[in-house]
Order: structure tokens, then sequence, then C-alpha cells
């Protein structure tokens, strides 16, 4: 049997160490918005034949057009920049084939005014806080038989904070040193995570329940460990299955997507981890109040090393 609950405060330090260096990078750098966010013009150009990231960018900088973002993927390009009129951008595709010597496809067309923007920023923030205030009281009511259930409740959207924190820390620090910026698919992006972790972290508390409710143990840290054993089979043919068809995507879809479906494949990966390693670990840590114990393990297993 493996031991998640005996062994919790290696995961719990791992986590901090995650999550503190995702809020320092969150601190330092931020997110880098996209025009779903500021305002501007995204378009997905494919050149037929092929043509070099650096050479589409140098003329696109020559244009005039210094602030622009091109991101490269397979055969597609996408180019992001301060809004342009629908003459900026005739003249540009016009320019870019004739520099380069190629066919350019228009494969996708965006523009969002800053207004429209601001309103999505405000928006996205508010759908992230009421999907995560709605998760809280539906596990605190579907768990209201068991005791403290708003611990339970609280231990699921601690996990849930922790998984979001550690994608968008990850996605600061992409911004930084790659460009990276965030768009609406990325709020999307997450909000897909909040739901996924949510249904994880509850099958394995539905188990701790029914395991309790038979009178498995007395003990919680026992029915927990057991809970998490008996679905670990069930979180990894599931996390599996899904990461494969994400993987797909990751490799072979277009430029569009790329970074909305590096969401999802990072966001699954640190969710699987929290559903098992954090939400319920965590509840016997609260119900037993061993925090001491826990950092004092960790300490003298330190000194020890």
């Amino acid at each position: 049997m493996i031991d998640f609950v005996g062994n919790r405060h290696w995961a719990f330090l791992g986590s901090a160490i995650a999550v503190l260096v995702a809020v320092i990078a969150l601190a330092a750098f931020g997110l880098r918005p996209g025009i779903d966010f500021t305002g501007g013009t995204s378009m997905t150009l494919h050149f037929q034949p092929q043509v070099e990231q650096m050479a589409l960018r140098q003329v696109v900088w020559d244009f005039g057009r210094t602030e622009a973002v091109v991101q490269g993927s397979d055969d597609d390009f996408l180019l992001r920049l301060r809004e342009l009129s629908a003459d900026e951008r005739e003249s540009l595709i016009a320019a870019l084939g004739a520099e380069l010597g190629s066919t350019v496809t228009v494969l996708d067309y965006n523009t969002v005014s800053p207004a429209v923007a601001t309103e999505t920023a405000r928006q996205a923030g508010l759908a992230v806080l009421i999907a995560s205030a709605a998760m809280l009281l539906y596990i605190a009511w579907s768990f209201r038989k068991m005791p403290s259930p708003f611990k339970w409740g609280t231990c699921a959207i601690v996990a849930l904070v922790h998984n979001i924190v550690i994608v968008a820390g990850l996605f600061a620090l992409l911004g930084k040193f790659r460009g990276v910026e965030v768009d609406a698919l990325f709020i999307t992006g997450l909000l897909t995570i909040v739901g996924y972790t949510i249904n994880n972290t509850v099958v394995v508390f539905d188990r701790m329940r029914e395991n309790r409710a038979r009178g498995l143990s007395t003990d919680l840290a026992i029915t927990v460990n057991c809970s998490l054993v008996e679905t670990l089979v069930r979180t990894i043919n599931t996390s599996l299955t899904t990461l494969c068809v994400i993987l797909a995507l990751l490799l072979f879809g277009g430029a569009t997507i790329h970074y909305f479906i590096l969401v999802l494949f990072v966001g699954l990966l640190v969710g699987t981890y929290s559903s098992m390693f954090i939400a319920g670990p965590l509840l016997v840590t609260w119900e037993k109040k061993d925090w001491g114990m826990m950092f004092g393990r960790i300490r003298g297993a330190r000194e020890s090393a």
C-alpha cells in the first residue's frame, strides 16, 4: 500500500516550493496580456513556400510594427500586434508576400477594441472567482453529513488554487523569456482545469465518505489513505487517456491553440497530482492539527541528510 498520507509532508514541501516560485514569477514579471485583454489584432498566416520566422518578424518590424509578436507552429504563424484597419491589414499582407516571395493565406483574423478587452479581463477574473466559490459551496453541501464539511470544501479549493497558481506562474516565466501572451483561451484553459481538478478530488472524497460510512477505521488518516489507493488506478487511467489526446493536440495542433493546449497539459498533470497528494492529506493534517509535527519531520529529515 502506498502511504500517501504518511509522506504528505514531502508532497506539501514540493508544492510549497513550486507555488513560491510561481508567486515570485507572477510578482516579478506578471502575465503578459494578449489582445483579448489589451486590444489589438491577431492573424494566423500560412505561407507557401515556407518562410523563416526571423525573416517574417523582420518584415513586420520594417513595416513599422515593432510591437508585433510572431509565434510559429509547423507551417503557420500567429501574428499579434496593435489594432489594424482593413487597409493596413491588406497593405501588410501584400508587403509580406512581396518581401518574402511567398503566397500568404490568412487562416484566422481577429480584432479586439481596448474597451472590449478591458471588459473581457474583468469578466475573466470574475468567472474564476465565481467558479471557485461555487465549487466550495457544492462540496460543502455534498459532504454535509461528514464532520466539518467546509473543511472538505476548503481543502479542495486549496488544491484548486495550487493548480491555478502553478500554471499561471509557468506562463509568467514563458511571457518573460519566450514572449508568450495570455488571452481568453488561457482563461478557458484555467476554467477547464478547475472542473477537472474538482472532478478528481470529488471522486476521492466520495470514496472517503463511503469508507467512513462502512466503518473502515476511526482514524481519518487510514480512511483517506485507503481511499486514495482505491481510486489510484481510476485516476491514472482517466488522466492518461486525457493526456494522450492533449499531447496529440499539443504536437500537431495549429499555432492558434498551441498555448491553450499547453495550459490543459500542465494543468492536467498538476491537477492529478494535487487530487492525490494535496486535498485529502491536507484534510488529515487540518483535522489532526499536526502542522508542527509535519514541519518537524521535514526539518529532521533535512538535518539528517
